[in-house]
C-alpha cells in the first residue's frame, strides 16, 4: 500500500541484492512485491509460486519495473538462488533486502512496527500498466489488498496515506483480515461514503476505481478448489482468461499439490505466464 513516491525513499534504504541497474524509480512505471516472512532452516526461502507472482509481472509489464523487497536478514537458500536466477532472466527485475524498522522510517509508521505476513499468490494474467489509484472487490461487500495501485496525485497520496493510518490505528494481530483487506475495505468506505464494495463507483469514490472480483479476484475463495481441479477446468480456464490477476487465496492452498505434468487450471496458467520458474521447478509446482 505504498506509493511510488513514497516508494523512492523507502528504497534509498534498502540493501541491493541479485539485481543490475540502479533504483531510480520511474514514477507510475513500478510493480512491488513485499516478502515479509523470517527464513527456513536452509536461510530464505522464495517458493515457486511466489517467484511465479514475480515472474508473471515482469512477463506481461515489460517496461514496468517489478520489484521483490524482503525482510529476512538470512542468506538465500540454495533452491532460492536457482529460482532467482530464472527471474533475473527479466531485466525488469530488481531483489532487495530492506530493513523493516529503516523502512518505516518518516512515515506515519515510524513510532509503530510490528512484521506480519503478506503472501505472494498472484498471478498477472494481463497488463497492469495503464491501471492507477485502483483497488479490486474480492466479492461484492469487501474489498481485498492482493492488488492495489496509487500514483502521486492527490488522490493516490490520500489513499496510500489513509491507509497506512489505519493500519496504525487498527492493528490487530489476532484477526485475519484485518490488516489487509480490512484497511482498504475502510478506507474506501470512508472516501465512498458507502458500507459495500458494490456501491464503490468511480464516481462516488472521487476517482478511485473499485474494480470487480472478476478482474483480480476471479475465483472466490470459497470455491479455491476450482484452481487445483480437472473437473470444470474449462469453464475455470475461460473465466481465469477474462481476468487480469488470478488469486489462488494461499492461506488455503498453499498444501495443495501441483503436478507440473498435470493441466489442472494453476498448472495452465502458470505454464503460460512463468515458464521460467514452472519449467524449472521439478515434478511439483
Amino acid at each position: 500500500m505504498i506509493s511510488d513516491v513514497m516508494m523512492k525513499s523507502r528504497l534509498r534504504k534498502a540493501s541491493i541484492h541479485h539485481a543490475s541497474g540502479d533504483d531510480k524509480l520511474t514514477l507510475g512505471r513500478n510493480i512491488f512485491f513485499h516478502e515479509t516472512s523470517c527464513f527456513g532452516e536452509e536461510g530464505f526461502m522464495l517458493n515457486p509460486r511466489q517467484a511465479c507472482a514475480v515472474e508473471s509481472a515482469a512477463k506481461m509489464n515489460p517496461s514496468m519495473t517489478v520489484y521483490l523487497l524482503f525482510v529476512s536478514k538470512s542468506e538465500f537458500s540454495n533452491g532460492t538462488r536457482e529460482i532467482v536466477r530464472h527471474l533475473l532472466n527479466y531485466p525488469n527485475v530488481r531483489i532487495r533486502h530492506i530493513d523493516p524498522q529503516r523502512y518505516v522510517k518518516d512515515t506515519p509508521l515510524d513510532a509503530w512496527y510490528t512484521s506480519g505476513v503478506l503472501d505472494l499468490d498472484v498471478v498477472v494474467t494481463n497488463s497492469l500498466e495503464n491501471l492507477t489509484n485502483f483497488a479490486g472487490a474480492e466479492d461484492w461487500d469487501d474489498v481485498a489488498a492482493g492488488v492495489m495501485g496509487f500514483d502521486m496525485s492527490r488522490l493516490g497520496r490520500r489513499v496510500a496515506d489513509a491507509c497506512v493510518r489505519d493500519l496504525k490505528k487498527n492493528f490487530r494481530g489476532d484477526v485475519w483480515g484485518n490488516n489487509g483487506p480490512g484497511v482498504i475495505t475502510r478506507t474506501l468506505q470512508k472516501l465512498c461514503a458507502t458500507m459495500y464494495a458494490r456501491d464503490m463507483t468511480t464516481d462516488r469514490c472521487h476517482g478511485f476505481t473499485v474494480y470487480p472480483p472478476s478482474v483480480f479476484y476471479p475465483i472466490h475463495y470459497k470455491k479455491w478448489k476450482k484452481y487445483f481441479e480437472t473437473k470444470d477446468s474449462n469453464a475455470t480456464l475461460k473465466i481465469l482468461n477474462k481476468a487480469k490477476v488470478i488469486h489462488v487465496w494461499n492461506k488455503l492452498s498453499k498444501a495443495e499439490k501441483v503436478r507440473v505434468n498435470s493441466n489442472v487450471p494453476y498448472a495452465v496458467i502458470a505454464r503460460k505466464y512463468c515458464p521460467y520458474v514452472f519449467n524449472n521447478c521439478g515434478k511439483i509446482f
